[in-house]
């Protein structure tokens, strides 16, 4: 009776300090979350960020020894930006996907789940707690099912019937018994529409993701982009929202209920070219407060320089041009060859990369520029035959 209690108490207070939603599940092994990642892991579709064994990811008690509840929490994020800057010619602009915009999200759910530990720790002081958010062993989606909090979509993300899928997640582990909440039903039916969406096919199927394959990885890695995958970028800086802008339970879900998510549109829609010159001082004052600069500088410049050849942006040739030849990264050398060569097929671009060739000394970036002479040899025999035959 006692822990029935503390979970009202603790239900009331959550709202006092701001949590969306809470939700209380037993912390037993996650049996079916085990068999699911074992099969991820087989068949290659790990992303590499994750922490901790498949044993320490499915089993609580491995994090905290005779842990009996998992207390599951929700906050809702923003879906829509007032004031969107436009992106335009001579100034085009990337985007952050909407889970990086405003405050960096480990913070504010950490400060929520700190109170929350505080606050089981005055009631039961002879209590343990442990609580994580997305970096921790534990699935924050698995959790948040088996608490009540949402179902598990086929965008492999967690929808909650009031908010959509546009929520943070976080967890905290007690050895405090406390009585379970219903996991709800899957809503998802015959909908298939993030299945189908999705740029590169990264939904292997309803639930079933190849990390290596989903945009929102692919612009979090450090080094060369697959080629296969730049055009799918776009303007993209990092993560991707395709999956959930397309799911019809985020129709109509935008919520503003804390002031901290609320996105600076000039950081989260920032223009490409100042963005390429950025120092790191710069970088970190800049975008440092979110949560999409945690990799640094190197990727969101990589994918900035990918956008600008989305766009077709001739403005940016001389910058590209500069990159080229002066960056001591190769990374972003090479990338830079790969957007000038898909911008220009003219004289100018063809004389800086037999340069660009001629000087570099990294292997992977001169197989980019190799690449990009070639490509542009093609778009010139190309243009060669076309103009004969319509002499």
């Amino acid at each position: 009776m006692a822990n029935t209690q503390l979970k009202k108490e603790l239900i009331a207070y959550s709202k006092l300090i701001g949590i969306d939603k809470i939700g209380f599940a037993s912390a037993d092994p996650f049996v079916t979350l085990k068999s699911r990642l074992e099969v991820q892991q087989k068949s290659g579709f790990e992303s590499g960020f994750e922490k901790g064994t498949i044993k320490e990811r499915t089993e609580p008690d491995q994090l905290l020894p005779e842990a009996k509840t998992i207390i599951a929490i929700a906050l809702a994020y923003p879906s829509k930006m007032k004031e969107a800057p436009k992106s335009k010619k001579g100034e085009r602009r990337g985007i952050f996907c909407r889970a990086s915009w405003g405050e960096d999200y480990h913070h504010i759910l950490r400060r929520k789940l700190k109170l929350l530990e505080e606050f089981i720790q005055k009631r039961v002081p002879s209590s343990r707690n442990v609580s994580m958010v997305d970096t921790g062993e534990l699935s924050d989606r698995a959790v948040a099912e088996r608490a009540g909090i949402g179902w598990s979509g086929k965008n492999c993300a967690i929808i909650t019937p009031e908010f959509g899928s546009y929520v943070y997640l976080g967890e905290l582990i007690t050895t405090v018994d406390i009585p379970d909440d219903q996991p709800l039903t899957d809503q998802c039916g015959t909908c298939n529409k993030c299945v189908d969406a999705c740029p590169t096919g990264a939904l292997v199927q309803g639930g079933q993701l190849d990390s290596n394959k989903c945009i929102a990885f692919l612009t979090q890695t450090k080094d060369f982009l697959p080629e296969q995958y730049r055009k799918k970028i776009g303007n993209r800086l990092y993560g991707c929202d395709t999956c959930q802008v397309v799911c019809p339970e985020n129709k109509g879900k935008d919520t503003h209920n804390h002031p901290e998510m609320e996105p600076d549109p000039e950081v989260v829609k920032p223009k490409l070219e100042p963005l390429l010159t950025m120092s790191n001082r710069e970088f970190k004052k800049t975008f440092g407060n979110i949560s999409g600069a945690w990799r640094g500088k190197k990727p969101i410049q990589r994918n900035a320089i990918i956008a600008l050849a989305h766009y077709k942006e001739h403005s940016a040739l001389p910058l590209l041009y500069k990159l080229i030849r002066e960056d001591p990264r190769p990374v972003i050398r090479g990338t830079a060859a790969w957007a000038a060569a898909e911008i220009s097929q003219d004289n100018e671009t063809l004389s800086e990369l037999k340069r660009a060739k001629e000087r570099e000394n990294d292997s992977e970036a001169e197989f980019e520029i190799d690449n990009a002479l070639k490509k542009l040899k093609m778009d010139s025999n190309r243009l060669g035959k076309h103009e004969k035959s319509s002499v």
